[in-house]
């Protein structure tokens, strides 16, 4: 989107987390809190993001270089004061900015382009985020006028009798005309508890001022902010139960959606599989008619393709696995390529890595390994090979296409004692 640029407030400390680390930066899925928000963002078509930071940002900076620029808080002095730090990076060419919390990761792309298009459509001076919660404790109270606009906000702390039985809360994510927000920010006055400079205020400035105060309505698990481990909790399993029910919708068959993971970034094709216990983690790709689980581990850089089988206490990892190939029991394939038609035994390993470096098995078409084989890459296993159970391939002792092998070190059936 044109003429847009949001900024995304992650200066906090995130003290109830009980954390050295950043709270943006704890793990949702196999990202983190950030990322999900700029992700978000930027799959809603906005370009321009600014991230306001401070406790550690040097951490959040590196991570996300590439993603966003970055103003720094100097003082936590609250919300108004962060947006106030961002307003004079802004882009001259935008006239819109969005403005959203930096812990609040389930925010779809759907609600940030209906809060820019209300924003446009109602001309308004502000645009803000609401939801209706059962229980609305620890938010902000969304408080309208008779005509049903929208006047100001109250913190829950400073709500009255009567405010404190409203349940339609603020999110946290606002839609500004940049030229009122440069305006009205310098008009936000300390909060006398707490001497910090609330944006809920800017509200209540806006509305005073005749600039008209819009409002867009999502979904209660949206609202969600990260504030402790608990709210951390709470979002992953979310996340992965949009994440699967995508997934089924797309026809695949997940035998128990409560005990299985399966990363936002994997892609499984339909008519595949998967068992409980499974874990599926990163940018795998997995193709059609697969069968997984149940407890295995698929991990990035795993590419399955069609018709693969992995059952149980497998661990698989930057590996690719031809078509109709089988992986059935306690295995471990890392770094590694195998072709079409392979049968692996069960207790298979492959030992990819020296302890300095990691190298690459190769298996080609065809192949049958037998039980408790263990490959020491660098090592490449020809078309059609068999592999004895209980054999060492020792690195760069590459099997020949057809050849049959066994032993410790593995040696050809044939070969004379």
């Amino acid at each position: 989107m044109k003429n847009i640029t949001a900024v995304i407030l992650a200066a906090g400390l995130g003290t109830r987390m009980k954390t050295d680390t950043p709270k943006v930066m704890h793990p949702v899925g196999s990202g983190t809190v950030l990322g999900r928000v700029i992700s978000g963002l930027k799959k809603a078509g906005v370009r321009e993001i600014i991230a306001v930071v401070g406790y550690k940002a040097e951490l959040i900076e590196s991570s996300f270089k590439d993603d966003a620029r970055f103003v720094r808080q100097r003082q936590l002095l609250g919300s108004g004061d962060a947006l106030k730090c961002a307003l004079g990076s802004v882009a001259k060419t935008s006239d819109t900015v969005l403005v959203t919390c930096g812990d609040a990761p389930l925010i779809s792309e759907a609600t940030y382009r209906s809060i820019i298009k209300t924003h446009h459509d109602k001309k308004a001076g502000c645009t803000l985020l609401a939801c209706r919660l059962d229980d609305p404790a620890s938010y902000g109270r969304i408080v309208r006028g008779k005509n049903g606009d929208v006047i100001k906000i109250v913190e829950e702390k400073d709500a009255s009798g009567e405010e404190n039985s409203i349940n339609e809360v603020n999110v946290g994510t606002y839609c500004f005309d940049k030229d009122a927000a440069e305006k009205y920010i310098y008009d936000i006055e300390p909060n006398k508890k707490k001497k910090e400079f609330y944006l809920t205020d800017i509200v209540d400035i806006f509305a005073r001022n005749g600039k008209p105060v819009a409002s867009v309505t999502c979904a209660p698990e949206e609202a969600i902010g990260i504030n402790t481990r608990k709210d951390l909790a709470i979002v992953n399993k979310i996340a992965n139960r949009n994440k699967i029910e995508e997934l089924m919708e797309s026809g695949v068959t997940v035998i128990d959606p409560d005990a299985t993971y399966v990363d936002d970034t994997a892609a499984v094709g339909k008519d595949t599989i998967i068992f409980p216990g499974t874990v599926i983690e990163g940018d795998v790709k997995i193709g059609s008619m697969c069968r997984i689980g149940p407890f295995a581990r698929i991990r990035p850089g795993t590419v399955l393709e069609d018709g693969v089988v992995v059952g149980n206490f497998v661990e698989v990892c930057r590996t690719k696995i031809g078509s109709d190939t089988r992986v059935k029991h306690h295995t471990y394939l890392g770094d590694a390529v195998l072709g079409r038609g392979v049968n692996i035994g069960a207790g298979t390993i492959t030992a990819n890595y020296d302890g300095k470096e990691k190298h690459r098995t190769v298996i080609e078409d065809g192949v049958s390994v037998g039980v408790g084989v263990i490959f020491i890459a660098p090592i490449k296993i020809g078309k059609g090979a068999t592999i004895g159970a209980g054999s060492v391939i020792t690195r760069n002792k590459d099997v020949p296409p057809g050849a049959t092998v066994a032993g410790v070190p593995a040696r050809p059936l044939d070969a004379k004692k």
